[in-house]
């Protein structure tokens, strides 16, 4: 494993007590929050092989929950997150799962409020560094580590080309781009990681691009 920093070994500052079950939840629950657009009203998480097995004595679910709530991993909130959700309206479910996913530390949201729903499924890979692996049925591969937008699209010629062309008139370099789609002609996502925040602005000038149907963002 090639390790870039420091913090790649020792971890981020956090509210303990692990890089991978606690950090790592928060930012799983926090970039989940974020694709969401909003903090849900409620949430069904289910956990997966180490996850399961460990969530209560490793702070897992508070702090999947304090994520929820946009809580950074250094937030002492995620201590009392469960009072705090209770405060902000948040419902919360934990379901541990006996199947087995490629990854041992897996958690998949199920959230939703009176709008919408969304499923978002990420894994803890290590010193509190995630993957977000897939959304609504999308296999994508997002480390949450830089800004990114999620365009949601016609699976339409053009798409692609439209969305980079807009967000090189603003001068915003693309750092890592990828495309998924469930069924070839219907429904695809782009997955752009970029160098700099997104204000909401160029997000609304993205989403008026033809078959353009539902784009959300990370800020770093």
């Amino acid at each position: 494993m090639k390790f870039t920093s420091v913090f790649d070994i020792i971890g981020p500052v956090m509210i303990g007590p692990s890089s991978s079950h606690t950090a790592g939840a928060a930012r799983i629950g926090r970039v989940a929050r974020d694709l969401f657009g909003r903090q849900p009203k409620w949430v069904k998480i289910y956990l997966y092989g180490s996850f399961a097995e460990t969530y209560r004595g490793h702070g897992t679910d508070v702090a999947i929950v304090g994520g929820l709530l946009d809580y950074d991993t250094d937030d002492e909130r995620i201590k009392t997150a469960f009072a705090e959700a209770e405060k902000a309206g948040l419902q919360f479910e934990f379901i541990p799962e006996t199947a087995n996913k490629e990854h041992p530390n897996t958690a998949r949201l199920l959230m939703g409020d009176d709008e919408a729903e969304m499923s978002v499924e990420g894994i803890s890979i290590g010193g509190g560094k995630i993957e977000i692996s897939e959304v609504n049925g999308f296999k994508l591969r997002l480390t949450g580590g830089m800004p990114a937008i999620l365009v949601v699209h016609d699976d339409r010629a053009g798409c692609i080309a439209n969305v980079a062309n807009c967000l090189a008139m603003h001068d915003v370099n693309i750092g890592h781009m990828e495309v998924s789609r469930i069924e070839r002609g219907l429904t695809a996502l782009m997955v752009i990681e970029v160098d700099q925040n997104i204000d909401q602005r160029l997000l609304e000038q993205i989403s008026y691009i033809p078959h353009i149907t539902k784009v959300s963002k990370i800020n770093n």
